[in-house]
C-alpha cells in the first residue's frame, strides 16, 4: 500500500507526526504486523525443524529467507545486510544469500527514477549528463545507482531514491518501536532502551534518505579521514546532487570480502582489513565521525591497493567526553581493572552512580576472563558483547543508543574480518592504538588515565610502561619522538605535580639500589651511608629478580630502540629542550636535595646505631670482667677453703 505524497512531508524522523498519523488507521497498522509477523513466525518454525535438513533443502529456506526480508522493505534489509558479515552467527548457506542484500535488491521502473531526475536537477537525464546507462547497475535498500559520465569527461555514480520510501519505514518504526515499549513495560529482564535504540536507528535512516544529506556526510568523512594512509573517499558532485538524487566519483573495485580476487589482484586482505580497523578506531576515538555501516558493499579495494569507502547515508557521532571513556574503558578492560571499568560504565551512561558495585565487579571479571593461556586481546570482539550483553540483562544497565550504532559498526567490520581470516581479532588491532593514543594524547582526561594506569597505591607499575610501549610500537601512528617529546612535557609539566613526587621517589630508590650493587663498600658508605640499615631499600636489594627503578628504566631504553636506534641527532633536540625547561632544573635540585636528605638520615642513624653497638659491647665486656672477676675470687676462695681443711685435718 503506498503512501501519497501528503502522507510524510517529513526532513528528519519526528516520533510524534508519525504516532500522530498511524494512531488513526489502526487497520493499516494490523495488516502490515500481519504482513511482517506471520511469515517470520512461519520461517523461523521451518528453520528451527529443519536444522538436520539437506544442503538442497537450506539452500531453499535460505532463498526464502533472503526473498522474506527483501519483500519486508529498507528496514529489514539493514538488518539482513547486518546478518550477511556474521559467518559465526549465521550459516555460510544463509549468509550467500542475505549477501546479496547489499546491491542486488529489485530495482524500480526506470521510468520514476528518470523522473525523480527530472524533478531534483530540472532537466532530462540524457541532457545534464553526457552518458547514464540504461539501466541500473545495482540497487540497494534505499535507491538505485546508474552508471553516468559528466559532460566533463568524468566518470560517476547516479544514486536515485526509491519511491514511496518514507511512508513504509515510518509505519515499520511505529510498530517495532510499539513492540519496544511493551516489552520495556512487561518484562524484568529488558533493562536496555529498546525505543531509544530503534529511534536512533530510524533517525539514521531518515537521514540517508536525503542526498544532499549524505554528500555533506562524505565530505566531512573525506576532510577528517580522508588523507589517511590506505584510504580513499570518493568526490561529490554538487551541481547534479539533490534531496532525491546523488551524483558522486565512479570507483572501480573489488569487494574486501572477496579474498581470492583481492589476492590475484596482488594485494593482502588481512592488511586492508587491518586498514579498515584502523580508520574506524580513529573515527570512534579520534573525531567521534564514524561510519555506522560499513557492510562489504560500501568498502571496494581499487586498483592501488587503497580502500574506498562509498555509502555515507547513516553516520554517528560520539561526544568527546564518551570517546575518552571508552578509551580509559578499552585500558581497564585489557588490564583486567574492573572496578575501574565498572566505573567507566557510570561516565559512559550505562549505570547510575548510586548503583552497588559489589556484585557487577565480580561479574565483569567473570566475564571478561579468557581461556588460560591467551590475552584478552585474543578474545572475539563479538563473544565479549554477547557475554557483555549477558551482564546487562542480569544488572540494571541501560544501554545509551549511541552504543547500539558503535557495536553494530564493530561488530559488522569484525563479521568482514572473519571472511577474510577467521584468527582476526579486532580487540588485537586496537589496544596498540589506544596505547598510543594514552603515550601521545595531551588531553587532560588521557595524562589522568596515564596517571590512574601507571600508578597504585603509591608504586610506579613499570611493567604496565613496558607493556604500554610495546604495543604502542605495532600501531602504525608510533612515533618515537612524538611520544618522548608528550611525555616529557607531561611529566615536567604544572599539571603533573602527582607524578612529580613518585618520579623524584623512583629516581632516588634507583640511584640508591644501584649503588649499592656497583659501588666498593668504603665508596658507598661515604656517599650514600649505610643504606643496607634502610629496609625498604635492603628488601629491593636482597629480591635481585626484580629490576630497581634504573634497571626497568634500561629494559625501556631497549623497547624503544628495538625497530631503530636511537641516535644522538634523535635526542639531542629533546634533550636540549628538556635542560632549557625550568622544571628540568627543579627535578634535578629535588632529587639532589633528596638523596642527600636520606643520606644525611642514613648516617646519623648509622652513627646512632654504631654508638649504640660500642656502648653494647663495652657492657658486654664489663659485664665479662666482672663475671671472670668473681669467678676468679669465688675459686681463690674454694681452693683456700680446701687447704685449710687438709692442713686441720693433716691429710698432707
Amino acid at each position: 500500500m503506498s503512501a501519497t505524497k501528503s502522507d510524510f512531508e517529513l526532513d528528519r524522523y519526528d516520533i510524534q507526526a508519525i504516532a500522530n498519523y498511524y494512531r488513526n488507521q489502526p487497520l493499516r497498522v494490523w495488516w502490515r504486523c500481519v504482513v511482517i509477523f506471520v511469515p517470520l513466525i512461519w520461517l523461523f518454525l521451518r528453520l528451527r525443524f529443519n536444522t538436520k535438513a539437506s544442503a538442497e533443502k537450506l539452500k531453499k529456506l535460505a532463498i526464502e529467507s533472503r526473498q522474506l526480508v527483501t519483500r519486508l522493505g529498507p528496514a529489514f534489509i539493514k538488518i539482513g545486510q547486518a546478518l550477511s558479515t556474521r559467518p559465526d552467527i549465521v550459516p555460510p548457506i544463509f549468509m550467500d544469500e542475505l549477501s546479496e542484500l547489499q546491491d542486488q535488491l529489485p530495482a524500480f521502473d526506470n521510468d520514476i527514477a528518470f523522473q525523480f531526475i527530472r524533478d531534483a536537477l530540472g532537466a532530462d537525464p540524457s541532457e545534464v549528463y553526457a552518458e547514464i546507462s540504461e539501466n541500473p547497475i545495482a540497487a540497494a535498500s534505499l535507491g538505485q545507482v546508474y552508471k553516468g559520465r559528466l559532460k566533463t569527461g568524468e566518470l560517476v555514480a547516479i544514486k536515485v531514491q526509491r519511491p514511496d520510501i518514507a511512508a513504509g519505514i515510518a509505519l515499520d518504526m511505529y510498530i517495532l518501536r510499539g513492540i519496544a515499549t511493551w516489552m520495556k513495560k512487561t518484562f524484568k529482564f529488558v533493562r536496555s532502551n529498546l525505543a531509544g535504540i530503534l529511534d536512533e536507528f530510524a533517525s539514521r535512516i531518515f537521514e540517508e534518505m536525503d542526498y544532499t544529506f549524505e554528500g555533506h556526510n562524505a565530505e566531512k568523512f573525506a576532510k577528517y579521514y580522508g588523507e589517511l594512509e590506505g584510504i580513499y573517499v570518493p568526490k561529490i558532485y554538487w551541481q547534479y546532487t539533490a534531496k532525491r538524487v546523488l551524483t558522486m566519483e565512479w570507483i572501480e573495485g573489488i569487494k574486501l570480502t572477496n579474498v581470492q580476487k583481492v589476492k590475484e589482484a596482488g594485494f593482502d586482505s588481512r592488511h586492508i582489513i587491518e586498514v579498515g580497523v584502523q580508520c574506524s578506531l580513529r573515527q570512534l576515538l579520534d573525531y567521534g565521525y564514524f561510519h555506522a555501516d560499513p557492510h562489504p558493499g560500501n568498502l571496494l579495494v581499487m586498483e592501488d591497493g587503497r580502500l574506498a569507502y562509498l555509502d555515507f547515508g547513516m553516520m554517528s557521532e560520539v561526544s568527546a567526553e564518551q570517546r575518552f571513556g571508552l578509551i580509559e574503558a578499552i585500558v581497564h578492560l585489557v588490564n583486567r581493572d574492573f572496578a575501574a571499568l565498572s566505573k567507566d560504565y557510570v561516565r559512559l551512561g550505562f549505570l547510575t552512580e548510586d548503583i552497588d558495585f559489589s556484585a557487577i565487579v565480580p561479574a565483569l571479571s567473570e566475564v571478561f576472563n579468557p581461556p588460560e593461556g591467551q590475552s584478552l586481546t585474543q578474545m572475539d570482539f563479538k563473544d565479549m558483547t554477547d557475554q557483555l550483553s549477558q551482564i546487562m540483562y542480569d544488572y540494571p544497565f541501560q544501554v545509551p543508543a549511541y552504543y547500539a550504532l558503535i557495536i553494530r559498526s564493530l561488530v559488522t567490520l569484525e563479521g568482514i574480518a572473519f571472511s577474510v581470516d577467521r584468527n582476526f581479532k579486532v580487540l588485537a588491532v586496537a589496544y596498540p592504538y589506544v596505547a598510543n593514543r594514552l603515550l601521545n594524547d595531551p588531553a587532560p582526561e588521557l595524562r589522568m588515565a596515564l596517571k590512574d594506569l601507571l600508578f597504585r597505591d603509591g608504586e610506579f607499575r613499570w611493567n604496565r610502561l613496558e607493556n604500554l610501549l610495546s604495543n604502542a610500537q605495532t600501531n602504525p601512528d608510533y612515533n618515537l619522538n612524538g611520544t618522548l617529546d608528550k611525555g616529557i612535557d607531561f611529566l615536567l609539566s604544572d599539571r603533573s605535580e602527582f607524578m612529580h613526587d613518585r618520579i623524584i621517589d623512583e629516581i632516588v630508590k634507583g640511584i640508591e639500589v644501584e649503588a649499592s650493587k656497583r659501588l666498593p663498600e668504603r665508596l658507598r658508605t661515604s656517599l650514600i651511608g649505610d643504606i643496607v640499615v634502610d629496609p625498604q631499600v635492603k628488601e629491593n636489594i636482597t629480591k635481585t629478580e626484580t629490576p630497581s627503578s634504573l634497571g626497568y628504566i634500561a629494559r625501556l631504553w631497549s623497547i624503544l630502540q628495538k625497530d631503530k636506534p636511537i641516535t644522538p641527532n634523535d635526542i639531542l633536540p629533546l634533550a636540549t629542550r628538556i635542560l632549557s625547561k625550568p622544571q628540568t632544573l627543579s627535578l634535578g635540585r629535588d632529587v639532589v636535595s633528596k638523596l642527600a636528605q636520606r643520606s644525611l638520615v642514613r648516617t646519623i642513624r648509622g652513627v646512632l646505631l654504631r654508638d649504640e653497638k660500642k656502648y653494647q659491647t663495652d657492657k658486654q665486656e664489663t659485664l665479662f670482667k666482672d663475671a671472670s672477676n668473681s669467678s676468679q675470687n669465688e675459686e681463690r676462695e674454694l681452693v683456700g677453703s680446701g687447704l685449710r681443711r687438709s692442713v686441720n685435718g693433716r691429710s698432707w
